[in-house]
């Protein structure tokens, strides 16, 4: 039954309404894509314009405390998660407890946060690792700015389907360590 309630909750509230109801604290102009906050989202607090994207996980104890309850029954630890404003959490991050997230940062896809972050970062990794700052990022990204966001999706598709190539993103090759190891598998 709670399961059922909790569905119908989810799906009537929207995830912003249903994160504060229970206890998120959220500032203005978010955009929130998750429904689950953990075992303790009161002690989540999310500043402005802030995008939790999804499958983000928030972590707010240190269940590996788990080992120590047979001597220690009532043994918890926990931690509040703090995101500052104008950040962006990209999707299937995992943010530890006792983490506080600096304002103008960007924390790349698939990061484990097990540190506190300053303001005006780009982190990414797992753990995250700082990679440079903001400003550096939007110096580096902005030659590939294709500004579609004014676009209709029939707009947006088209343009995207004829753009010039040199305007998407492209990695380089991870690198390969000595070829005489590659050369002994068969």
């Amino acid at each position: 039954m709670k399961f059922l309630i909790d569905y119908i909750n989810r799906r009537v509230l929207g995830a912003e309404r249903y994160a504060r109801k229970l206890g998120v604290e959220i500032g203005d102009n978010c955009i929130i894509s998750i429904f689950k906050w953990g075992s303790e989202p009161y002690l989540i607090k999310i500043g402005n314009h802030v995008h939790i994207t999804t499958n983000v996980q928030f972590v707010n104890h240190d269940g590996g405390v788990w080992v120590f309850r047979e001597l220690i029954p009532d043994f918890d630890v926990f931690g509040k998660i703090e995101i500052d404003d104008n950040t962006y959490v990209g999707n299937n991050v995992v943010i530890l407890p006792g983490v506080k997230i600096g304002k103008n940062c960007v924390i790349g896809a698939n990061s484990v946060v097990t540190k506190s972050i300053p303001d005006n970062s780009v982190v990414a990794g797992s753990p995250a690792r700082f990679l440079f700052s903001t400003e550096e990022y939007k110096n580096k990204i902005q030659a590939k700015n294709a500004r579609t966001k004014r676009m209709n999706k029939h707009e947006k598709k088209i343009f995207i389907q004829n753009m010039n190539e040199d305007l998407f993103i492209k990695k380089s090759f991870i690198s390969i360590p000595s070829t005489t190891h590659l050369n002994t598998i068969k």
